[in-house]
This record gives C-alpha cells, sequence and structure tokens, in this order.
C-alpha cells in the first residue's frame, strides 16, 4: 500500500508471541511497512523492585524513565510517521508531547479499561491526552475517553493473527490426547469461576487454559496452566466446542479468543453482548449465545451431543472472520489509512 511506504512505524507493545504488540509487528512485516518495536518490558524490573514501584509509584514499571528515555531517542533517530502505543503503556505525557513535536502521529490502541480500579493511573490518564488517537477495544470507554479529553476516539477491536490463529492439522492420536467437550483459554478472573464450575459440575469435559486457576478451589483441578500459543491452538481445534466469556471486570464487548478461536476452527459458544451479536449476527447463525450460567450449560450439551449442529457453526464463523477484514494487518492497514471500524469526536 502506498502510505505503508511512506510511513515508518514505531509500536510499543508488549513482544511475547501471543500479544497484540507482537501481533502488529507482524503486520507491518506482511504490509511491508519500516517498523521498529519498543518492547513494554524493558520498563519493568526485578521482582521486588517491580512490586514495590508499582506500589508507591502510582503503578510505574520500575524502569519508566530509562524506557521512556529509550522511546524518545528511538523516535529521534528513527523519525516515524506513526508511534502506535498498546495498551497502558509506560509511556509519559511529557514524553508524547516531545516525540509528537517531531511531526510524529501518536495512536494508542487501547487494549484496556483504564477506568477499571485495577488498571487507574493518573499518570497514564495525563498521557492519554497527548495522544492523536486513542482507539478502544471496548465501546464502553469511548464516550468517558471523550469527556476525560481524549483528542479523536475511535473503536478498533481485536482480530487475529493468521499467522499464529489458523486450523491445524491434528493426527488422530494428538487430538484424543487434547480433546475435550469445552475449552476456555483465558486467565482466571474470580467472576469467570462459576462458569467453569458449573461446566464441571454438569459432567462436560473442559479443557481450562490460562493462569491463576490453580487459586480456587473449584478450577484447580481443572487447570492445564500457561501452555505455548501453539498448544494451545491445537486443543482449541481438538475441542468440541471453544468457550467465549468477555472480561466484566474490564468492560469488554469482545475479546482476544472472539477472533482467534473461530479462526482456528471452533464451534464457539458466546457470551452475549453487543459487540459479539453486531459482529456474528443472530444466534446460531454463525455462533450460539447464552446470557446465563445455565443457559450455558444446556446449550454447551446441546452442542457436544450435536456434532453436525458443531461443524455447521464451526466452518461458519471460520468464513465470517476470516473473510471479513478481521485480521491485525487490517487493524493496522486501517490505523495506518486514518480509519479505524467507527470514530467518534472527543465531544460525544
Amino acid at each position: 500500500m502506498n502510505v505503508a511506504d511512506r510511513l515508518p512505524l514505531v509500536i510499543v507493545g508488549h513482544g511475547g508471541e501471543e500479544h497484540v504488540g507482537s501481533h502488529l509487528l507482524h503486520a507491518a512485516a506482511e504490509l511491508g511497512v519500516r517498523a521498529e518495536f519498543a518492547d513494554v518490558r524493558r520498563a519493568d524490573g526485578g521482582p521486588v523492585m517491580q512490586r514495590l514501584s508499582w506500589r508507591v509509584r502510582d503503578h510505574r514499571p520500575a524502569r519508566f524513565e530509562r524506557f521512556n528515555r529509550e522511546v524518545r531517542e528511538l523516535c529521534g533517530r528513527f523519525r516515524p510517521g506513526l508511534l502506535l502505543a498498546t495498551g497502558i503503556a509506560p509511556l509519559s505525557s511529557e514524553s508524547l508531547a516531545e516525540i509528537g513535536a517531531l511531526g510524529t502521529r501518536r495512536v494508542n490502541l487501547l487494549t484496556d479499561d483504564p477506568f477499571n480500579p485495577a488498571h487507574r493511573t493518573r499518570w497514564f490518564i495525563e498521557a492519554l491526552m497527548q495522544y492523536d488517537e486513542v482507539l478502544s477495544t471496548r465501546r464502553a470507554n469511548m464516550g468517558e475517553l471523550g469527556r476525560a479529553g481524549c483528542r479523536k476516539v475511535g473503536y478498533a477491536p481485536f482480530a487475529y493473527a493468521p499467522h499464529l490463529h489458523f486450523e491445524p492439522a491434528l493426527g488422530e492420536e494428538r487430538r484424543r490426547e487434547l480433546e475435550s467437550d469445552v475449552i476456555f483459554a483465558g486467565g482466571a478472573d474470580s467472576d469467570r469461576v462459576p462458569y467453569i464450575a458449573a461446566l464441571d459440575r454438569a459432567g462436560l469435559r473442559v479443557g481450562l487454559y490460562g493462569g491463576y486457576w490453580d487459586r480456587y478451589p473449584e478450577t484447580r483441578e481443572l487447570t492445564r496452566g500457561l501452555q505455548p500459543p501453539g498448544m494451545v491452538r491445537e486443543a482449541i481445534a481438538a475441542a468440541k466446542i471453544a468457550l467465549c466469556l468477555v472480561r466484566r471486570a474490564n468492560r469488554d464487548g469482545t475479546c482476544m479468543r472472539t477472533f482467534e478461536a473461530p479462526a482456528i476452527g471452533a464451534a464457539m459458544l458466546v457470551e452475549k453482548t453487543d459487540e459479539h451479536v453486531e459482529l456474528f449476527g443472530p444466534d446460531r447463525t454463525n455462533v450460539v449465545y447464552f446470557d446465563t450460567i445455565d443457559e450455558m450449560v444446556a446449550r454447551a450439551g446441546e452442542l457436544a451431543r450435536d456434532e453436525n449442529e458443531r461443524n455447521r457453526l464451526r466452518r461458519a464463523a471460520q468464513r465470517l472472520i476470516t473473510s471479513g477484514g478481521h485480521s491485525y494487518r487490517d487493524r493496522l492497514a486501517s490505523i495506518l489509512d486514518g480509519k479505524p471500524a467507527s470514530v467518534v469526536s472527543a465531544a460525544q
């Protein structure tokens, strides 16, 4: 694309294989965009230093100042047309102002809810005011961001990374090893525990992946822990049903698995939200929805027994996501063009 040829890019994000920052860096290479990456892990200190800094310095990482200096120096050398930060990036308002003075457009793809008490920090709210655009992955933030003083607010949901989220070829032995009735891959928020426990009580085989599930007695024996993305991809493909729960503490309407699991080829049982309905359409067209725990259990049981319906749904959802402009390459191209999924002014 012509705009990519003219716009060097600096991405500030987490470099882990499964993180949005890493997906965007890969997307930049696909688009032929010259890109440099500032890994936010460089802002962290050792465990003790990090905990102390987090507690007494308003949730700043331990090496906050050093990281800011590195990003300013990188932008001074590279002269990017765009700085794209993901989530609660450890960039100060002063650094963003200095980078803006270079003529660099500054965008934050806001993958976290900055108004969630667990995340809220004064320094980050102040930094948000310096971005030329803030693109939220959740609609619930958009009015608040505008009222807080952000210059331009848009909606840009999560996506999938084709190099990582694809349907793997599984042999029968590997499929049997990983098979479950219902798989859930994600962190153990306390309000998610009753959903998983209810599926287990109903006699459904639960494949549970992610961090901190061993903290809860209801899920301790079910968890398979944190696993590499490649193994999670295989486990999703081997499962009869993929459960999609949003993060309520973040007021999410979608989540990363909303896009990743269908791309892998999962039959989806999805928590009903406005954003999910907007994406997937009416119930049983591409996915099956639920509103309550009892409804989730009942519908999981129905799907577990109906292989033909599962196969129809998995192909429909996969086709929708993989052919509908929902890759991180699509998201990045839209951001480079200044055309996110939808935009509201700060006045709204």
